[in-house]
């Protein structure tokens, strides 16, 4: 515990090097931050004096950390200090990848599992499988350990083109070999799922826009034209965001050339406009875009610019309410930081920035309890809006700024104690946990069941509803106790799904979730009409 007396000593110390930090950053061709003042060289004396004089050992790098993260949370919630351990994984959420061996997987009790191969991977392309166990990573010993995800990881992982040699054991043949996996960029897909829901319909899920995200999309969106769709559901339901240049790129292809897709302003007041090209593969066909609460920042720039230029139909409920862009900054020693640079807004003007002065990080990101305890959540009309902030639409339509893209059509969440619990059985990752021990009994009955027999067939069983139930209990101490059979066959359409995910990938998954989805329901009913 550190002594009281060294606090007001440590804050001093911390600020001056929160100043000093600013120094590390480059913007253009303006002078650097940190400048020949009187003042920042006192500072940095400062700084020299207790490194090298002081009387007690003062560890600074945590001091910057802790300060850094205090200086940024007096800015706005989404200037954020990303430290250089969360920087790679960071880094290769937004690039699309990471180098390792491509395995999701799962400590079965004190053995490495594999639940699935990772499509494009290495060892998907080594011919490893679902249920296969890893016993050893060259002389690593994997199994009878207590090993946290993080140290499998650090296992797996390492330099692209390097070698690991896996010992494995294959239950459904009850034989033990070594496979030898060349490490390799294994693909983070943003695209999780694209697939016809109806003869015409197509549907794309887009988790988040990261590097790699337009291409998956056109290749989607290209397969599905081909398949003869004439409307798309576009789902960025939960989809945080991410680069703005994909999302852009993703308007283009509904808007036509010349329209406006938004514009940015910094803080000289510059102001920097996108607009649409020629190159829209989909202009002529419908589409309608899934939101909720949890859909952000470039998600609401795609749903605010087909909104603001009149073309398609935003479905759901009010979205986050993130209108800030964000720049990231190497600190040069392995951190970075994220900055909030410049305001986006939607062709009409409208900043959809929710307010954050005088807010706490927790009460800005957990805005979901206030809105369920308004009604807006389960009544349109709740939803609170300025008429300061009224904005009008080439056609007429009037939207409103200030928190978040209000949807064209709304759809509630069901509301009640006990369809909040029934929701949390059908996401919960123990649903994965469950199915995976569910396969392990006997994989070979599966082997040879191709996706649209399954689809089409398989019915879970009572028996394995009311096994997942004792599950779900069990592992939560009796906390997810479900005994309304009014929800039974929407937990087991989840099972089913979880099933298809593991068997089969996710565009099967999602062929058997559309069946309780009711903002897809909703997007059908438009079309009828």
């Amino acid at each position: 515990m550190m002594h009281k007396k060294y606090i007001p000593l440590l804050i001093g110390v911390a600020l001056a090097i929160g100043f000093w930090m600013g120094g590390l950053f480059s913007f253009g061709n303006t002078k650097s931050l940190l400048s020949q003042s009187a003042k920042k060289q006192k500072l940095n004396k400062l700084i020299d004096y207790i490194e090298y004089e002081y009387v007690d050992d003062v560890n600074t790098d945590s001091i910057v950390d802790v300060t850094v993260n205090r200086i940024l949370e007096n800015l706005d919630p989404h200037s954020v200090y990303i430290p250089e351990k969360k920087l790679q994984e960071v880094t290769e959420s937004m690039n699309g990848g990471f180098v390792g061996i491509g395995v999701s997987f799962y400590m079965r009790k004190d053995t490495l599992s594999i639940i699935k191969t990772i499509e494009g991977g290495p060892s998907k392309k080594a011919g490893l499988q679902a249920g296969d166990k890893i016993l050893k990573a060259n002389k690593d010993t994997l199994f009878g350990k207590k090993l946290s995800n993080d140290e499998i990881i650090k296992t797996l992982r390492g330099k692209i083109n390097s070698e690991v040699k896996l010992s494995i054991y294959r239950n459904s043949e009850d034989k033990q070999f070594i496979a030898t996996i060349t490490r390799d960029i294994v693909p983070l897909k943003s695209v999780t799922v694209f697939c016809k829901v109806a003869d015409s319909l197509g549907y794309i899920k887009i988790n988040r826009f990261a590097e790699t995200t337009y291409k998956e999309f056109k290749k989607a969106l290209d397969e599905l034209i081909k398949e003869g769709i004439t409307s798309l559901v576009l789902d960025l339901r939960g989809n945080p965001g991410g680069f703005l240049d994909r999302a852009n790129q993703i308007v283009d292809e509904f808007l036509e050339d010349g329209k406006l897709i938004l514009f940015t302003k910094n803080k000289k007041g510059n102001i920097e406009k996108f607009f649409a090209t020629e190159k829209g593969s989909f202009e002529k066909g419908k589409i309608f875009v899934l939101i909720d609460e949890d859909s952000a920042s470039a998600s609401e720039i795609v749903a605010g610019a087909l909104q603001d230029n009149d073309h398609g139909i935003i479905v759901g409920r009010r979205s986050f309410g993130k209108g800030l862009v964000q720049k990231e900054m190497q600190l040069g020693d392995g951190s970075a930081v994220r900055l909030t640079v410049s305001r986006y807004y939607t062709p009409t003007g409208r900043s959809i920035q929710k307010p954050y002065k005088n807010k706490t990080d927790r009460d800005y990101y957990n805005e979901y309890t206030k809105r369920y305890i308004s009604g807006e959540l389960t009544d349109s009309t709740q939803i609170k809006v300025a008429d300061s902030l009224k904005f009008t639409t080439p056609k007429g339509k009037v939207v409103y700024g200030g928190g978040g893209i209000i949807p064209d059509v709304f759809v509630p969440i069901t509301a009640s104690f006990e369809y909040d619990k029934v929701n949390y059985v059908i996401h919960t990752p123990l649903i994965d946990n469950f199915i995976f021990d569910f396969l392990e009994k006997d994989r070979n009955y599966f082997k040879e069941v191709k996706a649209e027999s399954f689809c089409a067939n398989y019915t879970v069983s009572d028996t394995l509803l009311e096994n997942y139930k004792k599950h779900l209990k069990k592992r939560t101490r009796g906390e997810l106790s479900i005994s309304n059979a009014k929800y039974n066959s929407e937990i087991k359409t989840a099972l089913k799904a979880a099933i298809a995910a593991q068997l089969f990938n996710d565009n099967v998954a999602y062929s058997i979730k559309v069946i309780d989805d009711k903002m897809l329901q909703k997007v059908k009913e438009l079309l009828k009409k």
